[in-house]
């Protein structure tokens, strides 16, 4: 199913440190917007392009729990894992991010879930890396247009 939608997502690399903020507003309760984030068959429908098809090896969303998947595309084959610090449902989330191709590089991410009412959230997402280095790298990767479409993907699987 495709639609038009009206909400965006803005990226912004902080100028002070190496971080990376998303922001996304979405047509759905924080706790069906957390859901989309904590269970694992929900992820693989939206997390990442379209072009990509994912594998989780396993994912427990709570706290203390850890996670690993692989986004395949073209033959190629994107390994990523982290745990999970702290996780509070229909609120925060708190997770470290390694992609396998570089696994020295750590980012600690924050996904904020607040409740607008009306039925909507916006979720706001941090991403603390080592270095300007390592998260201009990031950015530079093409994460923007993957967040975008995978948040894309995360409207239509969230539409009634």
């Amino acid at each position: 199913m495709s639609r038009t939608n009206q909400n965006q997502t803005e990226v912004t690399a902080d100028k002070d440190v190496p971080l990376v903020r998303i922001i996304r507003e979405f047509d759905a309760a924080p706790n069906k917007v957390f859901r989309a984030h904590t269970d694992p068959d929900l992820i693989t429908q939206w997390l990442g392009p379209r072009r990509h098809t994912m594998k989780i090896d396993r994912y427990d969303c709570q706290t203390g729990g850890a996670f690993r998947y692989v986004l395949a595309s073209a033959g190629n084959e994107f390994g990523f894992h982290g745990s999970f610090h702290e996780v509070r449902p229909s609120e925060l989330i708190v997770q470290t991010l390694t992609f396998e191709g570089q696994p020295d590089g750590v980012a600690l991410e924050r996904l904020v879930f607040e409740d607008l009412g009306d039925g909507r959230t916006r979720l706001t997402s941090t991403s603390l890396v080592d270095s300007f280095e390592e998260r201009d790298a990031w950015v530079s990767s093409g994460m923007e247009e993957g967040v975008t479409e995978g948040f894309d993907r995360l409207d239509e699987l969230l539409a009634p």
